[in-house]
């Protein structure tokens, strides 16, 4: 059994979602992982759009002496800085963060490069530099699912390529795609966990898929031995960018897969959960309590009935003339309490009318957005998380960027307890 808790470098930390999932709130007695540096910064770097990182200040804290724990700037120029000695990034276990989906590709083969070069300039690329530079024993990201088939033009090449780079780096790679709703959770999100590990034994990629890995312990799935599909990723990222996934219609990625030493099994897979389920209206707060601003006029509902309806609209592209007809299907207005809510995105804040702002009825029959608190519950925030002095808007905007924290506080408990912490 190890004393020593799970040193944990936090990046993309938001308002805290992995820290709050591993390490717990400040006041909890949560104990097996520790945030030894974090990192947080909102483009393009005005004081003004950093109200993530003083959320993250305020909630956790930091004596003047640990500043440097959290950094508030570029994660490129944050790594420049520690490789220049101006400060030192701590040793860690785990690395986790929940990251954008941009470009992976590079420009230059490996046998014409020290390493990865001719990279793209884009977020995957500076973790991978912080892999090289520390090699943590775990790593745990998160990002959209769309990044399994990304881009259109080679389904699945830029998850290819993260793949082959941390094979290159001697990690085993287990990853799904989780809605959230799927295990009860009021809020149906669908995200890929990537789950990496360095210095493994020898993997049985359909059995650690099936049941025998982190993330089929955390989240159940129906086992068989059905629908599985083999591949080998390419061991150079350039000739991935070049050649991988053209022609294809679909990802050969599935929801769920497993890789060691550059061999991948993936299939696609059924939750197995019959726990309790919430829903939206499980986290609805009493309308006496919502201020007026979120209940919407009378004059304006036809506005957003027009925009959740189905529609056909005639346009024309300013730049070739080409007219067309932009169509889209109705969406329920307003959501249904009896069901887990549709996923947050990061304009569920301010007053004007959006096809995807959430609108619920109140007991009254009044029509009303969502207030911050319920948008932390749909999260699995605690209940007034972001507010500390940040807009509504800008609170929702965290939650929208925000990660369904009791997905990853699950995986932790399993990693905990494999690490020898239990």
């Amino acid at each position: 059994m190890s004393e020593s808790p799970i040193r944990v470098v936090e990046l993309f930390a938001g308002v805290g979602g992995f820290r709050l999932a591993l390490e717990g709130k400040p006041s909890s007695k949560k104990k097996g992982f520790k945030i030894v540096w974090a990192n947080q910064w909102e483009p393009p770097g005005t004081e003004g759009r950093q109200f993530a990182y003083r959320c993250y200040l305020q909630r956790f804290g930091h004596e003047p002496a640990e500043i440097d724990a959290y950094v508030n700037m570029d994660l490129a120029m944050a790594l420049d800085l520690a490789q220049e000695g101006v400060w030192e990034i701590p040793e860690h276990d785990l690395l986790c963060g929940g990251f954008p989906c941009q470009d992976y590709s590079v420009a230059r083969p490996l046998s014409q490069a020290d390493g990865i070069e001719g990279k793209k300039g884009v977020l995957w690329w500076e973790i991978y530099r912080l892999i090289t530079m520390k090699e943590p024993q775990y790593i745990l990201l998160e990002n959209v699912d769309r990044m399994l088939k990304s881009p259109a033009s080679q389904r699945g090449r830029d998850f290819a390529i993260m793949l082959s780079s941390l094979a290159g780096l001697g990690y085993s790679v287990e990853w799904r795609v989780i809605n959230a709703a799927d295990y009860g959770f009021p809020q149906r999100r669908r995200r890929v966990y990537i789950y990496c590990e360095r210095l493994t034994s020898k993997w049985d990629l359909k059995e650690r898929i099936n049941s025998s890995g982190v993330i089929s312990e955390a989240f159940p799935i129906v086992t068989d031995d059905e629908g599985f599909s083999e591949m080998v990723i390419d061991k150079d990222p350039y000739r991935i960018t070049q050649e991988f996934g053209r022609g294809l219609k679909v990802s050969p990625f599935e929801t769920a897969g497993a890789m060691q030493g550059y061999r991948v099994v993936t299939k696609k897979t059924i939750p197995a959960y019959r726990g309790k389920r919430k829903t939206l209206g499980s986290i609805l707060v009493d309308e006496t309590v919502v201020p007026e601003e979120f209940f919407i006029n009378t004059a304006e509902l036809s506005a957003w009935e027009f925009l959740k309806g189905s529609k056909k609209i005639p346009r024309k592209n300013k730049h070739t003339g080409h007219e067309y007809i932009y169509s889209e299907g109705g969406m329920a207005f307003p959501d249904s309490p009896e069901q887990p809510s549709r996923t947050i995105l990061t304009g569920e804040g301010g007053r004007s009318a959006s096809r995807f702002k959430h609108v619920v009825t109140t007991p009254s029959g009044r029509y009303r957005r969502l207030v911050p608190e319920e948008l932390e519950q749909l999260q699995g925030f605690p209940k007034g998380w972001t507010d500390v002095g940040m807009s509504d808007i800008n609170r929702a905007f965290c939650m929208g960027n925000a990660l369904v924290v009791d997905i990853p506080e699950r995986l932790g408990k399993v990693i905990r307890k494999r690490h020898g912490q239990a």
